[in-house]
């Protein structure tokens, strides 16, 4: 599994969590499909900010909703329970300042997997990392 923070598939910048197969770590914890991204719903916010400031498509919002909303599609949205809302305690605050950031790295805290960022405040704080 891997958590991608800043990804660039077609709908442009966005951020994402990228999970592949792995075992859960608990039984009651809602495990994506294999092979699934899963968007954290701070990134549907993203996306629309960032086409409204025309750094993104018109349509990248809209593509992105058609996506999740396909059951065949490979994106999935990530849920957004009181468990993640927990695990941003994990992400200090001081470390990765910025919200939407922190509950990115929440989430892959949550799901146990690194999160592969370009953000220098995420790669130098204790969430694990690749990039």
């Amino acid at each position: 599994m891997l958590a991608l923070q800043t990804h660039t598939p077609r709908f442009g910048f966005c951020s994402a969590i990228q999970v592949y197969r792995h075992p859960p770590r608990t039984v009651l914890k809602p495990q994506p499909r294999s092979g699934e991204k899963l968007f954290a719903p701070i990134s549907l916010a993203e996306v629309v900010y960032l086409v409204e400031k025309n750094r993104l498509p018109a349509t990248a919002f809209d593509d992105l909703i058609a996506a999740l909303r396909n059951p065949n599609h490979v994106l999935e949205e990530a849920p957004f329970t009181s468990d993640v809302v927990s695990a941003m305690r994990q992400v200090p605050r001081d470390a990765v300042p910025d919200m939407p950031d922190r509950i990115v790295a929440a989430t892959a805290v949550y799901f146990g997997v690194p999160v592969i960022s370009r953000d220098g405040k995420i790669r130098a704080s204790s969430v694990q990392t690749i990039w």
